[in-house]
């Protein structure tokens, strides 16, 4: 989480340092809306930012109370992904909670377990009240206990809602139970300075097999936590001679954040005026008009055109202006659907 946000919060030396979770956000860096701003004359410059919420580890039986339980659960219904941070490094000066023996595959397949347990009564719960209504005849009830049912057979194994590949409308029947197990993952695997070259060691590499062995198709990101939290708190001369002493070409919170936006589907738009150059985060597949509502619904709603010139276009006449009178920039109407990189001029009349 510090190494991500440079949050500062408490990283001790014991199990379950973590009690309240801890709650930040971390600017997306993205070199296009670096240029874009330096060319573009405005003010200010705005990124993209991604939020994160940390909480406490899961040890083996946190659904039964075990550890710090798993309480924390709820604080991560609804986010778009989990990121988890797997231990693939050995130093006996920090402990873990199973003993010294480090074992990726162990200790993801305890927090999987968990999860699905977590999910398990979730899916029970709801389906105690939608079996009643089922049973007096209705058709809506009954199309969705027999999607719950298929959830807790599977849950009850300890396998996740991901690996039952529902359909779209099944997904909209449970999209609001908020299922942890349904949710992409990326794992992060925190090495130490030597695997930094590489990205992997022992532990990495057993990971990578157990997901493959599985299907899983999950992303792994190597990252060594530590190195990455020092970078953050150094000032931007020093961190680049660090990295570069490292062999770290791309950081790891940048590979982390690619992986996070592959993950999810996830593009970046752009608008410039006098006042800012502003990032947008989109899902890929978005209409213009869609995408006008993320700045402000009057965008949406009074949406006539866009205005619209790719990044590339961009960089290769030099500036704004230059793509202008080029004729680089199109009009587009509220159909078309957004492409990566695009900087557009939203155009609309309440």
């Amino acid at each position: 989480f510090n190494a991500l946000t440079a949050g500062g919060a408490a990283a001790e030396n014991y199990p379950f340092c973590t009690v309240e979770p801890n709650v930040g956000t971390v600017a997306v860096p993205d070199e296009r809306l670096d240029e874009l701003f330096a060319r573009s004359g405005s003010a200010a410059r705005v990124p993209a930012y991604l939020h994160i919420v940390d909480i406490a580890g899961l040890v083996e039986g946190a659904s039964q109370g075990a550890g710090l339980g798993n309480r924390f659960l709820a604080q991560i219904r609804e986010v778009d992904a989990i990121a988890h941070v797997v231990r693939c490094f050995d130093d006996a000066d920090v402990p873990h909670v199973l003993g010294n023996r480090i074992d990726p595959v162990r200790d993801r397949d305890i927090v999987n377990v968990e999860l699905a347990l977590a999910d398990l009564e979730t899916v029970e719960r709801r389906l105690e009240r939608v079996v009643k209504k089922a049973r007096s005849g209705d058709h809506a009830a009954q199309a969705e206990e027999a999607v719950l049912v298929r959830l807790r057979d599977s849950l009850d194994k300890g396998q996740s809602v991901r690996a039952l590949r529902l359909t779209e409308s099944e997904r909209t029947l449970t999209e609001d139970l908020h299922l942890l197990t349904a949710k992409p993952v990326v794992y992060v695997a925190n090495v130490d300075e030597a695997a930094l070259p590489t990205g992997r060691n022992v532990h990495t590499d057993r990971l990578a097999a157990a997901l493959a062995a599985e299907g899983d198709t999950a992303v792994i990101v190597p990252i060594s936590t530590r190195i990455e939290a020092e970078l953050k708190e150094l000032p931007a001369e020093e961190r680049a001679e660090l990295a570069r002493g490292l062999s770290l070409e791309v950081s790891g919170l940048e590979r982390f954040l690619r992986a996070a936006y592959q993950l999810l589907g996830l593009i970046t738009f752009f608008t410039v005026n006098e006042k800012e150059t502003h990032a947008w985060t989109i899902r890929g597949g978005t209409p213009a008009a869609s995408a006008a509502g993320v700045i402000h619904s009057d965008f949406e709603r009074g949406f006539i055109r866009a205005e619209t010139l790719s990044f590339e276009d961009f960089r290769a006449a030099g500036s704004l202006r230059a793509a202008k009178d080029r004729g680089l920039v199109r009009s587009e109407g509220r159909d078309y659907i957004v492409r990566d990189g695009d900087i557009i001029l939203f155009r609309f009349n309440v």
